[in-house]
């Protein structure tokens, strides 16, 4: 397992490879403008698991999944909808892959815990509460 500039072991990462490509695309035109979130967002598809459809594990967040999950330092328990930047929308819960957030919560699944940067650079801890894919059922409520 990998660990964070924290110390922290990143948890294993299942994407799917059609997308991790457009992902990584993304990053690669982002690295002027947010070279630390391309780079950290490279470096998670450098290690992760590609599958087919066929193949992709269920439940673990790509692009358009709902994401729940909790800030394990303030307890602050969070439901987003993981998008390309063009759809990305806070005000209604639609995080960017290119945010920090949105790169840290790509790939993982339930149960699964990570320290991640947020904007200012501090590590925090979150943990995946669930995970649902757009086709799977109805967003979280």
């Amino acid at each position: 397992m990998i660990t964070t500039a924290s110390g922290a072991e990143r948890p294993p990462i299942h994407l799917l490879a059609s997308e991790s490509d457009l992902v990584a695309s993304l990053a690669l035109r982002s690295e002027h403008r947010q070279p630390v979130v391309a780079a950290m967002l490279l470096e998670e598809i450098e290690r992760a698991e590609l599958h087919e459809s066929a193949t992709m594990p269920p439940g673990h967040a790509r692009l358009n999944s709902f994401v729940t999950f909790v800030d394990v330092m303030t307890r602050q328990v969070r439901e987003v909808q993981l998008v390309v930047p063009a759809e990305a929308n806070i005000a209604e819960d639609r995080v960017s892959i290119l945010t920090p957030m949105g790169a840290a919560l790509y790939g993982l699944a339930a149960d699964h815990s990570i320290e991640w940067p947020d904007l200012q650079g501090n590590y925090r801890s979150i943990q995946i509460v669930r995970v649902v894919q757009p086709d799977d059922a109805t967003p979280p409520d």
